[in-house]
């Protein structure tokens, strides 16, 4: 039996271990979706700060968080855990730092300040705000190899983790379009117009909500499975440690199939997020449809929660989230090809590609304790926080990209910040990206599942039979 590896005894995995999950990507999607969602409106509409110049900013910040990943992963598998664990400390420390960071990107009154200040101001914040989040995010999303060792049970905290996150896209979607914008007529046109103020009321508010819920995860979390720290070795450097970590990267299938794919899904699902705040406003006219639109974005992750377990652990993982992914992809072809003009068709619609998309949301979690389990089955070693961190990195680099692209779109189809109405011709630009990213993106992400990642269902249920008996010492 390996002494690294040992479970010990501790009250039965129950609702309540999912449900405090939930609670705790809930905590963090109050500052990630938030600030995903309705960051660059802020910075163009309330700031005036140039689409590109905000583009270029999440671009490198991304950069830099994706790095950040790595090293914090290190740290939190080579660290000694602390007497409340080695994830969950993590939770307890940081909660009240990434409150504050969040709050510290929306205050209105920099509006004033002159654009050189401007851009010092928003450069700093967000960067600080994605260092810190990483060390929060890492270690709550690595907590779930160590709450159970069994796959299933592993699965359905992956369908509470999104449904965590769907209520809280639903709340964040819903209320925020209602409370920032207001109905105004700008030269004769009926339009969305922004009050500053109120970015910054949302922002403190949705600051102490993320405390509060990270505050509820970790107090019933339960950490099962015990790990020893990595132990490096003597002399080792900096350096050795990230071309370790390069090996490890590059060494799997499984881990670097699921990170091609997991960038598809962010440059496709993100620059949607980006231009979500600007499709609905200006394209229809409608903060109403921004809000159904939040909704509908996770109202699918809600209907399909109770019965995505059931459904991965019958048909596999592998196999139902490829199909899931390119029906989605299809439905967003089709919007792109018809250009639709109405607002309810185009929303039924868009409420059946998140069905095919939320699936593969909902499951998402449960593929990289997979390929935690056939890493630890190939190297004998299980290194639980450095491939999330590895995955993460990965989809830092989505975030990257999309971020920049969704600024430089913006620009590129002549997006005027300082506009309160937008001509005919940036709208169509608006609705064009909108559309055919999803289309591209979630239709090849599919195709790359079923055919090239290797961990299906049969593969799955073998790891976990090895794992099983090398931890029972047979």
């Amino acid at each position: 039996m390996d002494n690294a590896n040992k479970t010990k005894e501790y009250p039965k995995f129950g609702m309540k271990d999912k449900i405090s999950y939930a609670i705790g990507d809930m905590a963090n999607d109050f500052s990630f979706i938030f600030t995903s969602s309705f960051l660059m409106v802020f910075y163009t509409k309330v700031l005036g700060v140039n689409p590109a110049v905000v583009g270029t900013l999440f671009l490198i910040s991304r950069v830099i968080d994706a790095f950040a990943d790595i090293t914090i992963g290190r740290i939190v598998d080579t660290a000694k855990p602390a007497k409340d664990g080695r994830f969950r400390s993590w939770i307890r420390r940081m909660a009240p730092i990434i409150a504050l960071s969040t709050f510290s990107m929306f205050i209105y009154g920099v509006q004033d300040a002159s654009m050189p200040i401007k851009i010092a101001y928003i450069y700093v914040t967000y960067i600080i705000w994605g260092i810190l989040y990483s060390s929060i995010n890492i270690p709550y999303g690595s907590m779930a190899s160590v709450i159970s060792p069994n796959p299933d049970e592993r699965a359905s905290l992956s369908v509470f983790r999104s449904s965590g996150a769907a209520i809280a896209s639903i709340i964040i979607s819903f209320l925020v379009p209602k409370i920032v914008f207001t109905s105004a007529v700008v030269n004769g046109v009926a339009a969305q117009v922004i009050v500053p103020v109120r970015f910054t009321i949302v922002a403190a508010a949705f600051a102490v909500t993320s405390f509060i819920l990270y505050r509820i995860c970790y107090s019933f979390s339960v950490e099962r499975v015990q790990t020893a720290p990595k132990v490096s070795a003597e002399g080792t450097t900096i350096g050795k440690e990230m071309k370790a970590i390069a090996r490890l990267f590059f060494s799997d299938r499984s881990l670097l199939t699921l990170i091609g794919i997991a960038i598809l899904l962010l440059l496709s699902t993100l620059l949607v997020g980006t231009m979500n705040a600007y499709v609905y406003p200006e394209y229809f006219n409608s903060t109403t449809g921004l809000a159904i639109a939040g909704i509908f974005g996770t109202l699918g992750t809600l209907i399909l929660a109770p019965f995505a377990g059931k459904i991965a652990s019958k048909f596999g993982k592998k196999e139902s989230g490829g199909i899931s992914l390119i029906f989605a992809g299809l439905l967003y072809a089709g919007l792109y090809f018809t250009h639709v003009q109405s607002l309810t068709t185009f929303l039924t619609i868009i409420f059946l590609a998140n069905l095919g998309q939320g699936y593969f949301m909902i499951i998402i979690w449960a593929f990289i304790t997979d390929v935690i389990d056939n890493m630890e089955i190939k190297n004998g070693v299980r290194e639980d926080a450095t491939v999330y961190a590895c995955y993460s990195f990965a989809r830092k680099i989505g975030q990257a990209l999309a971020g920049g692209l969704g600024g430089y779109a913006l620009t590129v189809i002549g997006y005027q910040q300082t506009a309160q109405v937008q001509t005919e011709a940036v709208k169509n630009g608006l609705y064009q990206v909108y559309t055919v990213a999803p289309a591209v993106g979630l239709t090849l992400a599919g195709i790359i599942l079923l055919t090239i990642y290797p961990l299906g269902k049969k593969k799955v249920l073998e790891n976990n039979a090895i794992l099983l008996a090398r931890r029972d010492g047979k």
